[in-house]
């Protein structure tokens, strides 16, 4: 996945208008308008980068009289203390950017570090990560592009670009082939299906009338792998429910064909990165 800066920049515009409001009274305060400076974001601690182009877009949106460089790409695993971006130009420019630009990028590279160790934790399995609707408001382009930049894939970005039926369709719909056969009667044939099971039953339910993909919800590992067997290929596997960094490996180990972490975007901790500024007259 690709960011468009075209695309990211009603993000980035928002989000300076949130943080400046009609001033940076602080800044404006306190820093003559001719100050210049030079600023180097660096990392306070390792992980896996993502967001560069956000941060140095926050930059040049602000002010495009600065001179913005990055010193590190998006994937890249970068050390404690390693500089990532350098900004010149107007010391006000810099310091009223500092916190938009930092935001987006900590965000972002925590979102790339945590999905990356799960992604070595099933390397040697066949299971491949994936993320859910789990984001925050307003940013889950940005944020399912993060979990690509820590090797993870996305699921569907929205209720509008796939079929995921749940309990409560199944519910509503009087049962799981009801479900499946209303929905498929409204999409169109390009779109694939993707039903929510929790026993072996509702497996062969789904099966019967040809869902494309099973999402195993809350299974212990003894059943994933009874449904695996079951399944036998007819349809891609999805487990979700209880995945952690401690397991994750032994739901791998099932043969699911997907694991859905819904913990890679809730529950990611920002990096921790810090901007440095030094006068430059």
């Amino acid at each position: 996945m690709k960011l468009d800066l075209r695309v990211i920049e009603p993000y980035i515009v928002r989000s300076l208008e949130e943080d400046i409001g009609f001033a940076d009274i602080t800044t404006d305060s306190i820093v003559p308008p001719d100050q210049r400076a030079k600023g180097v974001l660096y990392m306070r601690e390792p992980g896996i980068l993502a967001g560069i182009q956000v941060a140095e877009q926050v930059f040049k949106t602000l002010d495009s009289g600065l001179n913005v460089a990055a010193r590190a790409k998006d994937g890249e695993s970068v050390a404690a203390g390693q500089a990532i971006l350098e900004i010149s130009g107007s010391a006000r420019s810099i310091l009223t950017a500092e916190r938009v630009a930092l935001n987006f990028v900590q965000r972002l590279s925590g979102i790339a570090t945590r999905t990356a160790r799960f992604v070595e934790l099933v390397r040697y399995y066949n299971a491949k990560i994936v993320d859910t609707r789990k984001t925050t408001p307003g940013l889950r382009l940005l944020e399912k592009y993060a979990v690509t930049v820590g090797g993870g894939r996305n699921h569907r970005f929205g209720l509008y670009d796939a079929v995921v039926i749940k309990e409560n369709h199944i519910r509503l719909a009087g049962g799981i082939k009801q479900a499946i056969m209303t929905a498929r009667h409204h999409i169109p044939h390009t779109t694939k299906v993707e039903v929510e099971v929790h026993s072996l039953e509702q497996i062969e339910e789904a099966l019967e009338v040809k869902a494309d993909i099973i999402l195993l919800s809350n299974m212990g590992n003894e059943m994933l792998r009874e449904a695996v067997d079951l399944v036998a290929g007819r349809a891609i596997t999805e487990a979700s429910g209880d995945v952690s960094e401690e397991t994750v490996v032994d739901i791998a180990k099932t043969g699911v064909d997907y694991i859905a972490v819904g913990t890679v975007t809730s529950s990611a901790r920002s990096l921790d990165i810090s901007l440095e500024l030094v006068n430059e007259g």
